[in-house]
């Protein structure tokens, strides 16, 4: 039976972690989630070891495999567009590595589904910094990094770069996909920004992240420039170019 909630999972070379992430979703008994992994042509074999859980399962998981490592943004774009496709009502980002609590699932669709939110934020700062065998380095670039993009953007939102956060359908629905300008960390920003300057209402979820155990982050300094001036790019074209914050429907 077909979820109304799909959970889409971004995948380059993640074999140690897909597996078993795919089965402790399926497994939880709250609310049944369907999955979707987005590959980009992991060489490490990651897109096979899904097509044989999509042979098992075929009505619950899913993949769209591309040719290359195209970006974070464009997957969740892809993925987006493929839940409206298919129909369902709520849709949520989540990394493979087991860094987001799958246990927090099930709140953070509530949150839309049943408590009235449009956007919902898995948040690692809502309630403190909550966060796991991350550097301490790390751990204050991006809670400072928050904190910028709070200063500048305006936004009510203490986590702005997570990436593990719920859609309601009407959300998506409005922003127009195809516009979205941002490929890594920045991505984050920008579709909570749009959201946020379309008014739709946006809550956070606390939770604890905990860094990955196995595999390797796909974090770089480049990610972070893009998040740096991507800021002050959204700020500007909210001022100049408010059109592109306006509903699509």
């Amino acid at each position: 039976m077909k979820s109304d909630t799909l959970v889409i999972i971004p995948t380059y070379n993640e074999k140690e972690n897909i597996s078993n992430m795919i089965h402790t979703v399926m497994a939880i008994t709250e609310h049944q989630f369907d999955i979707l992994v987005i590959d980009d042509n992991s060489p490490d074999g990651t897109g096979q070891i899904v097509d044989a859980l999509v042979e098992e399962n075929p009505e619950r998981v899913h993949i769209i495999k591309r040719q290359g490592k195209l970006g974070l943004g464009t997957a969740y774009i892809t993925g987006f567009k493929w839940a409206l496709e298919h129909g369902y009502d709520y849709v949520i980002e989540m990394d493979a590595d087991f860094s987001h609590p799958t246990d927090k699932l099930h709140e953070l669709q509530a949150a839309c589904a049943v408590d009235g939110a449009d956007v919902a934020v898995g948040s690692r700062y809502k309630t403190g910094v909550n966060v796991v065998n991350w550097p301490m380095g790390r751990v204050l670039m991006s809670y400072y990094a928050s904190a910028y993009v709070r200063l500048v953007t305006g936004m009510d939102v203490r986590d702005t770069t997570a990436g593990f956060v719920c859609y309601r359908r009407q959300v998506l629905e409005a922003i127009d996909l195809d516009n979205v300008e941002f490929k890594g960390y920045a991505f984050q920003i920008e579709m909570k920004f749009t959201a946020h300057r379309m008014g739709f209402k946006i809550v956070e979820v606390p939770i604890v992240f905990v860094n990955r155990v196995l595999g390797t982050s796909k974090m770089s300094s480049g990610i972070f420039g893009e998040a740096l001036f991507g800021v002050i790019k959204l700020r500007l074209e909210s001022w100049f170019c408010p059109k592109k914050f306006k509903r699509k429907i």
